[in-house]
């Protein structure tokens, strides 16, 4: 299968849009290198979740928020190295803008800074860890991005890099294209993956004749 019938994409934005790996990576080896952990480790469980999230789980006894305001500090102050992916922006620019939602695990301010440093165009829609109570692999961010495009949930397209995010979008109804920015993919696929690709250079949007209602989302074949 070459192509998926959709009416709506739904693009996560770190590993999937931008390529922030090197400043979640160091940001991540700080804070593991102060609480003592295999910073390492902390960067791969880190990928794809709401920060909390992680330090919910790492350090249960810990100011849960003090912890969370200073790795977002530090994310927001380091932009060094950060570029669009492969495809991205042709990717998005093919899309009308009431079409598709960036879904991140950033809070809003961070993903304005990654969006802004990669000279992405401003999203129309935006789900952020601001706007949900359950982060990714929980349904809630792409069940959210569906509502406001006022689709349901398979009709829509998840674009996603990260085991939690593909779940993430299996568990809200949608198809899930991974990309191979981040994880094997042995994990893409046991998470749920319907398609692999390298990044969005190996997908188009084509349009069918006369049809407003749908596009089709096709991989480029070699």
């Amino acid at each position: 299968m070459n192509s998926m019938r959709c009416r709506g994409v739904l693009f996560d934005l770190d590993g999937v849009l931008v390529d922030s790996t090197p400043a979640v990576a160091r940001v991540w080896a700080w804070w593991a290198r102060e609480h003592g952990f295999d910073p390492d480790k902390i960067v791969r469980e880190a990928h794809g979740k709401p920060s909390i999230a992680t330090i919910r789980e790492l350090l249960p006894n810990a100011d849960h928020e003090a912890e969370n305001r200073e790795v977002e500090r530090r994310e927001i102050a380091d932009i060094a190295g950060l570029v669009p992916l492969p495809g991205a922006l042709e990717l998005l620019q093919a899309l009308p803008p009431d079409k598709w939602v960036i879904v991140t695990s950033c809070t809003r301010r961070l993903a304005e800074v990654r969006i802004a440093a990669a000279g992405l165009p401003n999203p129309k829609n935006m789900v952020t860890s601001t706007e949900v109570r359950n982060g990714k692999p929980h349904p809630e961010p792409y069940l959210k991005a569906a509502q406001i495009l006022r689709l349901p949930s398979d009709d829509c397209v998840v674009m996603e890099d990260a085991p939690a995010g593909i779940r993430a979008g299996k568990a809200a109804g949608a198809s899930v294209v991974a990309l191979r920015t981040t994880a094997r993919d042995s994990e893409l696929r046991e998470a749920g993956a319907d398609w692999i690709v390298e990044d969005c250079s190996e997908l188009s949007v084509e349009r069918p004749a006369g049809v407003e209602e749908y596009f089709l989302l096709r991989r480029r074949t070699k």
